[in-house]
């Protein structure tokens, strides 16, 4: 039976039915899984947003040349096709932390957090002096 509130407890389901905790070492091992896998989201989540600046930058136009047009649109379609691929990436792992969380254990939700935070810090902390404001939410 899924715990609809906030518990503690080593004997947790995470996502899918094979994935059960039953002891102490096997419960560690997946609030780390779960602390890397959220850390690994903000990493992911930088290199998207940084991907999409790069890809919606407007280049230099070509002063001589009218070959080079073709060129940046092809290059400029599949950043933006790049692009829109690692938001699907990203996305997915956001929900998938959020049903993570929605097993309603406290270590499992302090793990997704502070993995969060962490991922933060290690990368995402330099873009406080560009702003950048795709979505608020940390799931999507």
């Amino acid at each position: 039976m899924m715990h609809m509130t906030l518990y503690w407890g080593k004997d947790v389901t995470l996502l899918i039915d094979s994935w059960k905790t039953d002891s102490w070492l096997s419960y560690l091992l997946t609030l780390v899984a779960c602390f890397l896998f959220s850390s690994f989201y903000q990493y992911m989540e930088d290199r998207r947003l940084r991907f999409n600046t790069l890809a919606s930058s407007n280049p230099s136009q070509p002063s001589s040349t009218g070959a080079a047009v073709p060129l940046l649109s092809k290059s400029r379609r599949s950043a933006k096709f790049a692009t829109a691929v690692l938001f699907g990436i990203n996305s997915a792992i956001g929900y998938l932390l959020m049903l993570a969380i929605m097993s309603f254990n406290a270590g499992v939700f302090l793990a997704v957090v502070s993995g969060l935070a962490v991922g933060y810090l290690f990368f995402r902390c330099a873009d406080e002096d560009t702003v950048i404001v795709d979505n608020a939410c940390a799931c999507a």
